[in-house]
C-alpha cells in the first residue's frame, strides 16, 4: 500500500488592524491568535489597566514595545520599561500598566481559554500534523521565577537578532529595520517540522510563501505574498520558503516566534542572548 500523500495548509494571517479585538474590558483591547504550538496576544492599554492570569500551566512571555508595566508573580515584581522582554512563570501574575501603550503576550497552546478565542482558530480546525508537538525543555536549575531582559542590553552591533528562550517558548525580538529590505538580499529557507509565527509590531510587510510540490499535482498552491501592516500576525507553516521584507522606511518591528525552542538556535553558543538561564535537553 503506498503511503497516503502529505497534506499542504495554508499559512495563517492575522491582520488585527482591520479587525475587531476578541477582549475589551476597561482600559484594554486586545486582539488573539495562535500558531499549533503557541498564542499571541496583542493588546492595546491604557495607563492602570491590569492584565491578569490566574493558574497558568507554564511560562509565558511579556513583549513590551512601548508601554511600562509593573510584572507580578506570586511574591515578585520587576518594574518593566520599553522595549523589554519578560518571561512569567507558571501559576498567577498581573501586569499592571503605568504608561500607556501596547503590550505583546505569548503562551503556549496550553492556555486553553486564550486558545478558544484565536481569530483565526478555524485555520487549525483540522489540526496540525505537520508540526512536532511541543515538549518542555529542562527547568532552570534555580526553578521558575520572574525573569527580565531590557532588550538594548541585548543588542549587538553584527546582528539584528536578539533571541530568548523559556521551557516552552522562543522569541527574537529582532532590531527595527530603518529601511526598506533590500529585495536583492532576502533569506529564503524552511524549516523542517515547526512553524514560524512572524509578529509586525510597525510597518508594513510582504511575507513571501513558497509551497513545496508533492505528487498530487491537485494539491499543489501557487506562491502567496500577502502584504500586511501592523498590528499583525502571519504564520507559517513546516516546509514552507519563505522570506518577509518591509517596504517601509523609518522603522519597520518584526518578531519571530517558535515553540518549542529552536535547538539549531540554542546550540551555538551565544546565539540566544539568555543561554545561561535555561539548560538544553539532554542529547538524544
Amino acid at each position: 500500500m503506498s503511503a497516503a500523500a502529505p497534506t499542504l495548509r495554508a499559512g495563517s494571517v492575522a491582520r488585527w488592524y482591520d479587525q475587531a479585538p476578541q477582549i475589551e474590558a476597561p482600559g484594554v483591547r486586545t486582539w488573539v491568535a495562535r500558531g499549533a504550538n503557541f498564542i499571541v496576544t496583542f493588546s492595546e492599554v491604557a495607563a492602570g489597566a491590569r492584565l491578569q492570569r490566574r493558574g497558568q500551566v507554564d511560562e509565558y512571555m511579556v513583549f513590551l514595545p512601548d508601554a511600562t508595566a509593573t510584572i507580578r508573580a506570586g511574591s515578585e515584581q520587576v518594574q518593566a520599561g520599553a522595549e523589554s522582554l519578560t518571561i512569567v512563570p507558571p501559576g498567577d501574575s498581573e501586569i499592571v500598566v503605568e504608561r500607556a501603550g501596547q503590550v505583546v503576550c505569548v503562551y503556549s497552546h496550553l492556555a486553553a481559554d486564550l486558545l478558544a478565542l484565536a481569530g483565526n482558530g478555524a485555520d487549525y480546525a483540522a489540526g496540525a500534523p505537520d508540526v512536532a508537538p511541543l515538549v518542555p525543555w529542562p527547568t532552570p536549575a534555580d526553578g521558575f521565577k520572574l525573569r527580565h531582559y531590557p532588550l538594548a542590553q541585548y543588542t549587538q552591533a553584527d546582528s539584528n537578532m536578539r533571541i530568548f528562550r523559556s521551557t516552552n517558548l522562543m522569541l527574537n525580538v529582532m532590531t527595527p529595520r530603518m529601511v526598506a529590505r533590500d529585495v536583492r538580499k532576502l533569506s529564503p529557507h524552511q524549516h523542517a517540522d515547526f512553524e514560524q509565527g512572524s509578529l509586525a509590531i510597525k510597518g508594513d510587510w510582504v511575507h513571501h510563501l513558497r509551497y513545496p510540490w508533492v505528487a498530487d499535482m491537485n494539491a499543489w498552491r501557487e506562491d502567496e505574498h500577502p502584504e500586511m501592516g501592523s498590528p499583525s500576525l502571519a504564520v507559517i507553516p513546516p516546509k514552507v520558503i519563505h522570506t518577509s521584507r518591509n517596504l517601509n522606511d523609518g522603522g519597520a518591528w518584526l518578531v519571530d516566534i517558535f515553540a518549542p525552542p529552536r535547538m539549531d538556535f540554542s546550540s551555538k553558543p551565544g546565539k540566544v542572548a539568555n543561554e545561561n538561564d535555561y539548560p538544553l535537553p539532554a542529547a538524544q
